[in-house]
This record gives structure tokens, C-alpha cells and sequence, in this order.
């Protein structure tokens, strides 16, 4: 008795493609011990050589590439994992002074906080009480010590960059929050500080968020004066 079989690879093949292609091969079931084994897998292997041979190579290429794992921008997972999977960046100068802020300020917090320390600066950006770019909000003050908005641009020691890598990474939060990833950690906050201090206007604004080891404030509503 006969009867047709498939390669199994082919089968595989004809069901992702729609592909009516086949390849037949005849084999005999009898029990005749004089039928070899090598024999039959012989003719599998040509059955299924056959069927690949008339794939198209592109869509073949395509069944055995792997999917390309592509980055939602706004949906930031805040992990080192995460961030340090990215590639390396660079920007212009208002990339570079936020990547700066954030290595001086923030390079010791978990990714959530350099990204909430982030947040803080740009929220200022926009705020009418404030620099309007980013290099003017870092450097507000810059010059008179201990009377800028951000203490290391006024502290006397130089800021000198010795860890390339937690640059690097800051450097990529930098860049997405420069890019418009979604601002929802810290409530809008303008203010920081750690949890070391506290300052006089800690008592007036309302906090919003505490992530690692800052609080974050956001300042009051000014009202029209009667």
C-alpha cells in the first residue's frame, strides 16, 4: 500500500504563506524489512528542499527575521534596563545644558527621578515666571553664589564630567523629555529639593510628588491683585 506524504516543512509553509505549492513524494509502508530508513529520509529531505527552493526568497527572509522591537516614545517604561537599551544621543545646546542639569543634579536618582528632575526644568521652560529655554532656566542666577536657581552652577566647584556612562544615560532622558514625552510625575511641579533640607518655601507651595529622594512642589495660582 501507498500513499503521499509531505514534508513537514512544507506543510509549515503552505499554511503561513497560503501557498498551494506542494511536494509530493511517494514512499512505500510495507513491511518489508529490505525498505531502508535512510531511504525514506532521503526523499523528505529533497520534498522539503524542493518546496524552498520555489519561496520566494524575500518572503522567506521575512519568515525567519526577527521583528524589529520598535520604541513607544510616550509610553517611557522608567527602568535602567529601559533606558540604557536605547542608543546614545546627542542634541544641541539645550539638549546639552539639560543633560548637564540632570547628570549634576540627579545622575545618583533612579531613572523615574532624572526624569521628574526633568520634568521640573521644562515646566519651568513654559511657565511665564521663568527663562523661556532651557539653558536660561539651569543658568538663572549662575554667577552670584548661592543665589542660583540650581546649586551647582553656583556652588564654586567646577563641573567636571567624570562618569561617561550616567552621563550617557541622562543624556538620553535629556533627549526624550526635549522630544515631548509626556510630563506625569510630578503634577506640573516647578520646585524641588532633597529630602536633607528645608527650605522656607517648602512650607507655602503644595507638594505634588515625592520620588526617591526629592519632593517636588508646584507653585501657587497667582491671583489678580484688587
Amino acid at each position: 500500500m501507498k500513499r503521499t506524504l509531505k514534508g513537514a516543512a512544507i506543510a509549515a509553509l503552505a499554511l503561513t504563506l497560503g501557498s498551494t505549492t506542494s511536494a509530493d513524494v511517494t514512499v512505500s509502508q510495507s513491511n518489508d524489512p529490505a525498505v531502508s530508513v535512510s531511504s525514506h529520509m532521503t526523499a523528505l529531505l529533497g520534498a522539503e528542499r524542493m518546496g524552498l527552493d520555489k519561496v520566494n526568497t524575500r518572503r522567506l527572509n521575512k519568515l525567519v527575521s526577527l521583528p524589529k522591537v520598535e520604541f513607544d516614545e510616550n509610553r517611557v517604561t522608567y527602568t535602567r534596563d529601559w533606558i540604557d537599551a536605547r542608543p546614545k544621543v546627542k542634541g544641541g545646546e539645550q539638549w546639552a545644558c539639560l543633560a548637564e542639569a540632570l547628570y549634576f543634579e540627579a545622575r545618583g536618582e533612579s531613572v523615574k527621578g532624572q526624569f521628574a528632575v526633568a520634568e521640573v526644568i521644562l515646566n519651568r521652560v513654559d511657565s511665564n515666571r521663568y527663562p523661556d529655554t532651557v539653558c536660561g532656566v539651569v543658568n538663572q542666577g549662575t554667577g552670584r553664589k548661592h543665589q542660583c536657581q540650581f546649586s551647582y552652577t553656583c556652588d564654586g566647584i567646577a563641573e567636571n564630567i567624570a562618569e561617561p556612562a550616567a552621563y550617557a544615560r541622562v543624556g538620553k532622558v535629556a533627549k526624550l523629555m526635549i522630544d515631548g514625552v509626556e510630563r506625569k510625575l510630578t503634577g506640573g511641579a516647578t520646585h524641588y529639593h532633597t529630602k536633607a533640607v528645608n527650605p522656607r518655601w517648602a512650607r507655602v507651595f503644595p507638594r505634588t510628588a515625592t520620588i526617591g529622594v526629592h519632593h517636588f512642589y508646584r507653585e501657587k495660582t497667582r491671583t489678580a491683585q484688587r
